[in-house]
Formats: structure tokens, sequence, C-alpha cells
């Protein structure tokens, strides 16, 4: 399997619960963080640092992510530029992002940006929850068994 995942490693709460799936199906990871978060490399995990400007993982991860990687964001122009790209993308709580999805999520994010300008506020996420990381790692499994079972050669 070909199949890499790569982390936008920023602000992601399951990075110790990709290391631990990714090593079960013996899948490489990429972590790709600013250089103001510590990440640990470890075997199979990969890790790069760039520099502190706001979407600068954001546009490594764009530049160098390959069909069929799978790619975990909470952003979703990233996500969007992952699925241009045949990748799989989600999000830390095992959100799906796909075409049928995502124009509707960056339109959001779009309206709240306007509104946020013309004054308005709106309550932030929700607390991320021990639910959201049981989701995310029974996602991110599943993606991995269909993925394998799926491999020709």
């Amino acid at each position: 399997m070909n199949t890499r995942i790569v982390v936008d490693g920023d602000s992601c709460p399951v990075k110790t619960e990709i290391v631990e799936i990714a090593g079960r199906f013996g899948v490489q990871v990429l972590m790709v963080s600013s250089y103001d978060h510590l990440l640990k490399q470890s075997e199979g995990v990969a890790t790069i640092q760039v520099d502190r400007s706001q979407q600068s993982a954001d546009l490594y991860i764009a530049n160098h992510i390959v069909k069929n990687d799978i790619v975990v964001t909470q952003d979703y122009g990233l996500a969007a530029l992952a699925i241009a790209k045949s990748c799989s993308t989600l999000s830390p709580r095992g959100e799906i992002f796909h075409p049928g999805n995502i124009d509707y999520l960056l339109e959001r994010r779009h309206y709240h940006a306007k509104a946020r300008r013309g004054g308005r506020y709106f309550k932030g996420p929700k607390p991320f929850t021990d639910e959201d990381r049981s989701n995310f790692k029974d996602i991110l499994t599943k993606l991995l068994q269909h993925l394998q079972e799926n491999v020709q050669f």
C-alpha cells in the first residue's frame, strides 16, 4: 500500500492515535507543523517543521501530497486541495471531507468570516471529546482497512 497519512499537526488532537493506527497497518506518517509546535519523530513517523506564518503548514502539505494520501486537517481549504489531488481527507473528529460536502463547508466558512467582519460573532467549535477521539479512530481504521482490501497488484 503506497498510502501515507499526512497530518496538519499544529492543532491536531489525535496525533498519538494516528501513529498507533498507522503502525498497525504499516503506513508511514508525515507530521507537518510550525516551529512553534514540538513534534516527536519516531519509527514510521517523519516530521517537517515550517515557519510560523499562518498558512505555511497548509501550503507545505498542499504542495507535497499525492494521490491516495490520507490528509488529516481541520482546515476546509486544505481539505478541498487534498480532495482535488485524489486524497482521502478527514478531520480529527472523524468527519470525512468529500466532493459532496466540501463546497458547503467552504461556503459556510466564508459566510461566517464575512459576518465576523461585519461585527457578528459565532460560537467557536465544540470542545473536543472522548467520543470525537473514538469516532476518529474508528473512521481512520475503516479507511485504512478499505484501502488495504482494495489494493490492486
